[in-house]
């Protein structure tokens, strides 16, 4: 058991908030690369009549302790692997619902492979276990894609941010979304983000995927520009007895483009 000042510490570091029932399920909400827990304004009030809920910030992202952040730590995902598990221990959570975006959901993975007694559920919005090609799998990347992208952001990260952003997001008829994640883009460390895109987009966690135990569901997004279909499909079928749900909502961030739907997907996967 984690001392009461070790607790405190874990909480202020990963700016950790909790919301609605404190005596409700325990309801996770992790973010993407170049977010914070802000992108999940609109999908938490949903769950706050009864669900404990809890966002929290990637050290190095929102309003976290930046001072905190250690390259040597953070050189791989199991380095927030264990700020999660971290956070369970600090607010002594049991049977979590785990809603992963982007790479927060293998960061959930891991975790949960740990750590199983942790966790009821884990539901992976927008997940990808590996973005380059390999052979008989589709990540949607070549390896030039990914080299072309990081030297362009380490090149000039706030242009970059404002030309990727928007690609990312998708919904080119909406721009308001494109506009949300590039402002989040924007006030991330261009340092921080610049290692942790390293980490996220040369990441390979296929082989974590079928030793998940845990009941899990796939979330998958409507022409995602950086998990397409192929890669949902991918998880859902490595990840043992799991559920596989389309969602109408377009682009790789469904909390900005379809909160409602995103929302209502999560309870249905919850039975």
């Amino acid at each position: 058991m984690l001392l009461p000042t070790e607790a405190v510490d874990i909480l202020r570091r990963n700016n950790v908030h909790e919301y609605g029932n404190p005596t409700g399920r325990p309801i996770v909400f992790a973010h993407g690369f170049g977010c914070s827990q802000e992108m999940w304004r609109r999908v938490v009030p949903h769950f706050e009549s009864d669900f404990h809920v809890i966002v929290f910030d990637h050290v190095g992202a929102g309003d976290s302790d930046l001072s905190a952040y250690d390259r040597t730590k953070y050189d791989s995902l199991h380095g927030y692997a264990d700020d999660l598990l971290e956070i369970l221990d600090a607010l002594e959570l049991e049977n979590v619902v785990f809603v992963g975006h982007s790479v927060s959901a293998m960061i959930g993975v891991l975790a949960a492979n740990r750590s199983p007694e942790r966790f009821g559920r884990l539901v992976l919005v927008g997940p990808s276990p590996r973005y380059i090609d390999d052979d008989g799998y589709v990540g949607g990347f070549t390896r030039s894609d990914i080299d072309g992208l990081l030297d362009a952001l380490d090149g000039n990260y706030l242009g970059w941010s404002e030309t990727m952003a928007p690609v990312i997001a998708g919904n080119p008829d909406r721009p308001e979304v494109g506009a949300e994640l590039t402002a989040s883009f924007c006030r991330t460390d261009p340092t921080i983000a610049g290692h942790f895109a390293r980490v996220t987009f040369l990441s390979d966690n296929r082989a974590d995927l079928p030793e998940v135990k845990v009941p899990a569901v796939v979330l998958q997004c409507s022409d995602d520009a950086i998990a397409p279909d192929p890669v949902g499909w991918y998880v859902h079928q490595q990840i043992p007895g799991s559920l596989f749900i389309h969602l109408d909502a377009t682009g790789h961030c469904p909390n900005l483009s379809g909160p409602d739907e995103l929302a209502d997907a999560i309870r249905t996967s919850l039975g």
